[in-house]
């Protein structure tokens, strides 16, 4: 997955928006005002932190030590540090990024909730 193709993956769902807190070279994916991927787009390799049910996340750093880590600067429970360069199958990639969204849309309020679903 390039950086172009990730950065289009996270905007691609409803109500998102990037944003830069950070510094200009650090994307942060939002929705509801909520982080759900932060990135930078530039790094090499790329990697992207990916809001995570703890459970999972533990999982799957045993299922892809090396690729799927601990988040970096995030709690760590809760977040994972995904590399994206190729090394993963990009479904899967995709199917995190989804998750980490859905995540954080769960704990939106309902009204908020209510407002995404509309078409």
């Amino acid at each position: 997955m390039t950086p172009q193709e990730l950065r289009g993956l996270c905007l691609s769902f409803d109500a998102v928006v990037e944003d830069f807190p950070f510094r200009p070279e650090i994307s942060v994916f939002k929705v509801g005002g909520k982080l759900f991927a932060l990135t930078s787009l530039d790094a090499k390799p790329l990697t992207v932190n990916l809001k995570c049910d703890p459970e999972d996340a533990i999982r799957l750093r045993g299922e892809y030590p090396g690729l799927i880590a601990p988040g970096y600067h995030m709690n760590k429970r809760h977040w994972n540090t995904v590399t994206v360069d190729g090394a993963l199958p990009d479904g899967l990639v995709r199917e995190l990024v989804e998750d980490s969204y859905d995540l954080v849309v769960a704990g939106l309020p309902r009204a908020e909730r209510l407002r995404l679903d509309r078409p």
